[in-house]
């Protein structure tokens, strides 16, 4: 992994120097779409799994924890720690999370995050984040790449989500993305949710490995599948936190788990950063 951070203050984690963990063999790849300015970019995090860390709930010096930091946990399948009957594996460079009926019946599966529930971790408020991710094949499966507002737990101004992808396991031919603002409160009715669909090939994300990428500016929100755009939306003016990315394989979604195959994996490649600099001139 390669991970840049400057702490602007506890709970913020933004990028300037430079520390080196692992290969850069993921970076070999041109790692910008090719609209992209990539003179006002800056590889600030580089997840390549050949240092792979996480811990249940805390940052330091592990680079991810395995729930979701505000302890919202979610879907037919039980987030669990590493360890005993670990989710997590690293293989040949790729990370491997993997969903199991257990013995009595559950279903256990494993989330990783860049942040823990101080509003420690890594987070850009601008910049192009992008996973490259095989998924598993079967119905009942719903991996996700998103990110988040990094914040503590305890804040409860507005969060904004950004899921870069959702897939569900038995609508092969399609993925959804959403962008989420999140009010708590008395003011939880303004909270706004709007989805877009995308449409591929058949069996397509199942078959092979894909880059799903997403670029946060000041105005505008663009999403891409495989280096290229295929939705925007403008960039709430609750975004002012800056964003963590998360990535799981959870089960069900609403949608029935009962011939989901046991087990089931997600497989990444990489997950990366590069901030985004809206005042530098090329």
């Amino acid at each position: 992994m390669k991970f840049v951070s400057c702490l602007k203050s506890v709970y913020w984690c933004l990028p300037f120097l430079f520390l080196s963990f692992g290969t850069a063999s993921a970076a070999s790849e041109e790692p910008l779409p090719p609209d992209l300015e990539a003179c006002k970019y800056n590889l600030t995090f580089l997840e390549d799994f050949s240092d792979f860390q996480v811990a249940p709930w805390t940052i330091g010096p592990a680079r991810w924890t395995a729930h979701t930091p505000w302890h919202g946990d979610f879907g037919s399948a039980t987030f669990i720690d590493p360890g005993k009957n670990d989710p997590f594996s690293v293989s040949d460079g790729v990370l491997n999370i993997t969903a199991r009926k257990q013995a009595d019946g559950r279903w256990t599966s494993g989330l990783i995050a860049a942040a823990d529930g101080t509003g420690r971790g890594f987070g850009a408020r601008y910049g192009y984040f992008e996973a490259r991710m095989k998924f598993p094949r079967g119905p009942g499966t719903w991996p996700a790449f998103w990110l988040t507002s990094l914040k503590p737990a305890s804040d409860t101004s507005p969060s904004v989500e950004i899921d870069v992808i959702e897939y569900y396991g038995h609508a092969t031919a399609s993925y959804q993305s959403a962008l989420h603002v999140w009010y708590v409160g008395d003011d939880k009715e303004k909270s706004t949710h709007t989805l877009h669909r995308v449409h591929v090939p058949k069996n397509s994300l199942v078959d092979a490995y894909h880059n799903y990428g997403v670029d946060i500016r000041p105005d505008t929100i663009t999403y891409y599948f495989d280096r290229k755009p295929v939705w925007q939306q403008p960039t709430p003016a609750e975004l002012v936190w800056p964003s963590y990315p998360l990535v799981n394989l959870a089960l069900g979604s609403g949608f029935p788990i009962t011939k989901t195959p046991n087990p089931s994996t997600l497989k990444v490649k990489f997950v990366r950063v590069l901030t985004y600099d809206p005042n530098k001139k090329c």
